[in-house]
């Protein structure tokens, strides 16, 4: 019975901007059905969610449809960055150039 994975792309085809790039991997063993979904990585974030929220409603909704067909379903979110998309802090360096910035120019405005 593949209804989970068939349920799991059409969700997912209507959120992302890249509706081609989406594949969904079934596997079952003894823990249930896992199911790996690979996106663009430009559409990860509409997958995700702020702070995880549609990742979690689909997972949720995935239990749902794991319920009526009697099995256990969990979802992978394939990466293959691994996660690390936050933008680098500025260093000491460079916060210490960013207070020494001149703003006597600005002294002379009357604001």
């Amino acid at each position: 019975m593949e209804a989970d994975k068939q349920f799991l792309e059409m969700i997912v085809k209507n959120i992302v901007s890249n509706p081609n790039d989406v594949s969904v991997d079934r596997t079952v063993d003894e823990m249930g059905v896992l199911l790996t979904l690979k996106i663009n990585p430009a559409d990860m974030g509409y997958v995700i969610g702020r702070k995880g929220q549609t990742a979690q409603a689909i997972r949720t909704l995935l239990k749902i449809v794991g319920a009526k067909n009697n099995s256990r379903v969990n979802l992978k979110i394939y990466d293959p960055e691994g996660g690390a998309r936050r933008a680098p802090r500025p260093s000491d360096e460079r916060v210490k150039e960013m207070a020494e910035v001149d703003t006597s120019a600005l002294d002379d405005l009357n604001i």
